[in-house]
C-alpha cells in the first residue's frame, strides 16, 4: 500500500494551487476527481509538476552526483554530527550505502512523485475543452518532464517501474521493473515528442523548451552510445551562448541568462521557495559571516567540499578554478571551533603559518538579505554542456577536426582565448574533452554520472578513494570498494518488501 501512496498522494497536493480553497466547505474539497476540469487547472498542475525538478539540484542529487564522485568529499566533526542523515550522506559518499540509505531513498521517491504528476495529467487532458495549441503546448511540457525524470532513474538505479499512465488501484502499484532499454525508449519517445512541439525558447522562464529536449536526447543518445543520434539532437541547439565572465553564469542577478537552457529556480523571498546551497557546502564553524554575511552557526555544512584531486586537476591559469572554488582560512579544528578568518583565492593558495586553509564552493555563493535563504538557481543545462557533448559525439565518430571549435570555444573563455587544442588523435581528444567536462560542469552534479556513462567510475573512484585514505585515516576501511554492482543505486528496501520489487544485484 506504500507504493500506492507514493504513486497517488502527490495529486492532492494541487489543492494548494487553487486560490478558493480555503473558502470551501468540507463537500467542495478539491480532489484528482473534480480539479482537473480547465485549462486553469492543468496550467497549476504544471506547475506543481515543474517543482518537483528541484529534486535534481537539491541535496540528494548533490550528494550523489559529486559526493559519490572525485570532485568532492566531506569535512566534518563526526563526533558533533553524528545524525542519521549526515551517516547516510557520508555512506554514499564512500561507497557504504544500503538499500536504506535516506539519501538514495528520497531521491527515488521524489522522482516517482514528479512521474505520478506527470501521468495524471497526460490520462487527464486529452477529453478536455481548451485551446488546442495551449493543451499541446500542456502535454509537451509534461512529456519533457517525464522523459527527465525517467533518465534520472535509470542512469542512477537502472531497472525501475515503468509507469506512463496514472496508478488508481493498488493491483496497478505493483508494476514489475522494465528493463533498461525499455525506459530509454520510454525517455527518447516522450523527448522527441516534446521537442517537436516546444518553442525554441521557454516563453516563462525555467519551463522546457526545444534546446532543453534536444540536450536531454544528447545526454540519452550519448549513454547510449549512439553518436549519430547525439550530434543530430545537439546541433539543433541554436540560439545561445557562453558569457564573456565564467563566474556570472551563476549570478543571481543573472539567471536564465543566454548560456542557461535550463535550470532549476529558486527564489529568496518571502513568498518564493529559496536555495540554500552554500550553507551546506561551507566549513563548519560557529560563525560564517564572512561568508554569509550573517553570524550564524554553520555546524551542519562541511558537505560537498572539493577534493585536492579536485583542485589539482586545474590546469594553470584557467579563471574557472577561483569562480568555483575558494579557501576560507583560519585556524581551529574541524567543527565549531574552527574560526574563519579570511577568504582566499583557491589558485595558488598556501596557508600563511600556523593557518589551516579548508576549500569550499564558491559558484553558489552571493550576497543575499536573509539568513538561510538565497537566490541561487541550479543550473541543469548549459550550453557549454551542449558543446562539450557535441564534441564528444563527433570525436567518438572519427571527426576530431570538427569536435575541435567546439571544445575550443569553452576552453578560450576559461583561459582568456589561449586555450586552443589542436590534436585531433582520438583517444587523446577523448580523454581532453572528459577533462574539460569535469572542470567546465565542476559541482553542477555531472561527474558521477560521466564516471558511469564513460566506463571510468571503477578505476577512478578506487584510485581515489585509496589516495583519501592516505589522507584520511579515519575512513572506514571497506569504503570506496567500487565494483560493477556499486555503479547502480540500490532500489529502496520499502519497494522490495511492500512492492514486491527485486533488489538491484550486490545491495
Amino acid at each position: 500500500m506504500k507504493k500506492l501512496l507514493l504513486i497517488i498522494f502527490p495529486l492532492f497536493l494541487f489543492v494548494s494551487c487553487s486560490k478558493d480553497f480555503l473558502n470551501n466547505a468540507p463537500e467542495d474539497f478539491l480532489t484528482a476527481a473534480n480539479f482537473f476540469k480547465t485549462e486553469s487547472d492543468f496550467q497549476q498542475a504544471l506547475v506543481s509538476t515543474y517543482a518537483t525538478v528541484r529534486t535534481m539540484g537539491d541535496l540528494n542529487s548533490w550528494v550523489m552526483g559529486e559526493m559519490r564522485s572525485d570532485n568532492t568529499h566531506y569535512d566534518i566533526n563526526r563526533g558533533a554530527d553524528a545524525s542519521i542523515a549526515t551517516t547516510a550522506r557520508l555512506a554514499v559518499a564512500d561507497f557504504l550505502d544500503d538499500d536504506g540509505n535516506g539519501v538514495t531513498n528520497s531521491k527515488y521517491d521524489g522522482t516517482f512523485v514528479g512521474i505520478s504528476r506527470t501521468n495524471a495529467i497526460l490520462d487527464r487532458i486529452t477529453d478536455i475543452e481548451m485551446d488546442a495549441a495551449r493543451k499541446e503546448q500542456i502535454i509537451a511540457e509534461t512529456k519533457f518532464l517525464r522523459a527527465l525524470f525517467y533518465f534520472e532513474l535509470v542512469r542512477y538505479y537502472g531497472e525501475v517501474p515503468l509507469h506512463i499512465h496514472e496508478v488508481k488501484n493498488a493491483e496497478q502499484a505493483k508494476a514489475e521493473k522494465a528493463s533498461v532499454d525499455e525506459v530509454y525508449a520510454q525517455v527518447i519517445r516522450d523527448a522527441t515528442e516534446a521537442e517537436a512541439v516546444l518553442p525554441e525558447r521557454a516563453a516563462v522562464l525555467g519551463r522546457a523548451s526545444k534546446a532543453a529536449a534536444n540536450m536531454l536526447l544528447g545526454y540519452v543518445y550519448l549513454t547510449r552510445k549512439d553518436y549519430v543520434a547525439a550530434e543530430t539532437a545537439l546541433k539543433k541547439i541554436t540560439g545561445y551562448s557562453l558569457l564573456a565572465d565564467y563566474r556570472s553564469i551563476y549570478d543571481p542577478a543573472n539567471k536564465n541568462n543566454a548560456e542557461l537552457i535550463f535550470e532549476v529556480q529558486y527564489l529568496e523571498s518571502p513568498t518564493g521557495t529559496p536555495s540554500d546551497f552554500i550553507y551546506r557546502f561551507l566549513p563548519q564553524t560557529d560563525d560564517a559571516s564572512i561568508v554569509t554575511g550573517f553570524s550564524v552557526k554553520n555546524i551542519t555544512s562541511g558537505l560537498n567540499v572539493p577534493t585536492k584531486d579536485m583542485l589539482d586537476s586545474y590546469e594553470p591559469g584557467d579563471n574557472r578554478l577561483n569562480a568555483s572554488v575558494a579557501i576560507a582560512e583560519g585556524t581551529g579544528e574541524t567543527g565549531a571551533s574552527f574560526i574563519i578568518e579570511s577568504i582566499k583565492p583557491a589558485e595558488g593558495y598556501t596557508p600563511a603559518p600556523g593557518k589551516i586553509g579548508k576549500p569550499f564552493i564558491v559558484k553558489y555563493s552571493w550576497p543575499h538579505t536573509t539568513v538561510g535563504r538565497t537566490n541561487s538557481n541550479w543550473p541543469v543545462y548549459r550550453y557549454a554542456d551542449a558543446l562539450l557533448l557535441l564534441a564528444e559525439a563527433l570525436n567518438e565518430q572519427g571527426k576530431g577536426s570538427e569536435a575541435l571549435p567546439y571544445l575550443n570555444q569553452v576552453r578560450n573563455r576559461a583561459f582568456n582565448g589561449a586555450g586552443n587544442i589542436t590534436t585531433t588523435d582520438q583517444s587523446q581528444l577523448r580523454a581532453i574533452i572528459f577533462h574539460e567536462r569535469r572542470i567546465e560542469l565542476a559541482f553542477e552534479n555531472k561527474r558521477w554520472p560521466d564516471l558511469v556513462r564513460t566506463g571510468q567510475a571503477i578505476s577512478v573512484m578506487n584510485a581515489h578513494g585509496a589516495a583519501l585514505k592516505l589522507l584520511d585515516p579515519s575512513i572506514n576501511p571497506s569504503a570506496y570498494n567500487v565494483t560493477d554492482w556499486r555503479l547502480l543505486f540500490p532500489i529502496p528496501r520499502r519497494e522490495i518488501q511492500v512492492g514486491g520489487l527485486t533488489q538491484n544485484p550486490g545491495y
